[in-house]
């Protein structure tokens, strides 16, 4: 039976190649049809690579490798699928490995990132006991080796020092540079959110208007109606399906935010895709949820918890991020008091929610406290004038302070 190619898949017309950042399974390891076999990181997406059969494979390339789409990066063999997996192998005799776990580590190859750090702090890697699978050498583990000399020399010096001849000032012995920073290659993801922040600040005239809301009337909706909306949609009722709603009234009351330049002429949208911000632990992503003019506030409650879902799973596609014409994202859910948000190419304007704060306001001639949040909004000045930027942020204001306006559309 023939060997098994197991290959880049294709991801898009815009993605020719991808970093292979981790592998899931050993080398040599049996695995099984439809298994997650490795993790690619693209400029856009990060995905998995699944084994089209089962039996044992092969690798070409190592972790941190840049592959493009259609390369081959291992080899399964069907006709191996029923033998042991490489990792999990009965020990050899007593006679032919006669020395300890460290041993097997030393015979272990490397990945790039245990290499890479072993020889920015001077560590010998052969000489440490791997914590990984089948006694491979993490990087964690490098790390861990570089800081034993450091607190081993402190230990020593204090050891060796006769107590009454340790002066009450005496110097503290610092620890060597190696083992207080380690250097880690920007991921494909990190890499383009750099480059598309910062080609938005040199490419847009961007400016940021600013407003506060009042929050009371909409805390105090979701308290009265949060239980029963929840027996009856099974998600809970949150800020952002309000502020969604209040976007798209504001989008059509001042249409000239939702539209984009290209090149010397205006794309005007006629539709209501809305890009939500989602922090990951490899960054910020922006996928979209669609036709929101559409959606009652659950059907935009159930979209956004799906996004961030598939975000914080690594499963968002291409076609998640495209087409949105509009872009939201919430810095209060970490205590962010104000900002300034950069504009998500190539839409023209982004609305940035805050940290909600008990604040004295003036109310009918009287300082009451009340909830408040800021609202900024950044826009390209090429394409928004100051009124229209104010008038939006005005919209949302009126629709979030009164969401009987949002019934109303007025």
């Amino acid at each position: 039976m023939s060997l098994i190619e197991v290959k880049i898949p294709p991801l898009g017309e815009s993605i020719s190649s991808g970093v292979l950042s981790t592998w899931h399974v050993a080398d040599g390891d049996i695995v099984k049809k439809d298994q997650p076999l490795f993790e690619l990181e693209t400029d856009k997406i990060t995905s998995e690579g699944i084994a089209e059969s089962a039996g044992k494979i092969s690798f070409k390339v190592q972790p941190g490798t840049e592959v493009k789409i259609g390369e081959v990066v291992a080899t399964i063999d069907p006709s191996a699928s029923g033998t042991t997996p490489a990792s999990s192998a009965p020990a050899a005799p007593v006679a032919a490995t006669a020395s300890s776990p460290k041993a097997a580590a030393k015979s272990t190859e490397q990945s790039p990132a245990v290499r890479r750090v072993a020889a920015e702090t001077g560590v010998d890697v052969s000489k440490i006991t791997g914590s990984g699978k089948a006694g491979r050498v993490t990087k964690g583990d490098v790390l861990a080796a570089a800081e034993k000399p450091a607190a081993a020399t402190v230990v020593a010096a204090i050891a060796a020092a006769p107590a009454a001849a340790v002066p009450s000032s005496a110097p503290v012995v610092s620890m060597p540079a190696a083992g207080k920073r380690s250097r880690v290659k920007m991921s494909k993801l990190r890499q383009t959110i750099a480059k598309r922040l910062v080609s938005a600040q040199h490419e847009a005239a961007m400016l940021t208007t600013f407003n506060e809301v009042d929050m009371s009337a909409v805390m105090e909706l979701r308290k009265k109606y949060q239980d029963d909306f929840v027996k009856k949609n099974g998600v809970k009722l949150g800020f952002m399906s309000f502020f969604t709603k209040a976007v798209v009234h504001a989008l059509k009351e001042v249409p000239g935010v939702n539209a984009q330049l290209d090149g010397d002429e205006i794309i005007q949208n006629h539709y209501y895709d809305i890009s939500m911000a989602v922090s990951t632990d490899k960054g910020l992503v922006v996928p979209v949820v669609r036709g929101c003019d559409q959606l009652d506030m659950a059907g935009i409650e159930k979209a956004i918890g799906d996004i961030a879902k598939k975000a914080r799973d690594g499963k968002l596609t291409l076609p998640d991020f495209e087409g949105g014409c509009f872009t939201i994202t919430n810095g209060g859910i970490f205590g962010s008091m104000l900002s300034t948000p950069i504009i998500n190419a190539p839409q023209s304007a982004i609305l940035g929610l805050h940290a909600i704060n008990d604040r004295p306001v003036a109310v009918n001639g009287q300082v009451v406290i009340r909830p408040m949040m800021y609202l900024a909004l950044s826009y390209d000045h090429r394409l928004v004038d100051g009124k229209e930027a104010v008038t939006f942020l005005v919209k949302i204001k009126q629709a979030i302070e009164d969401p009987t306006r949002l019934l109303l559309s007025v």
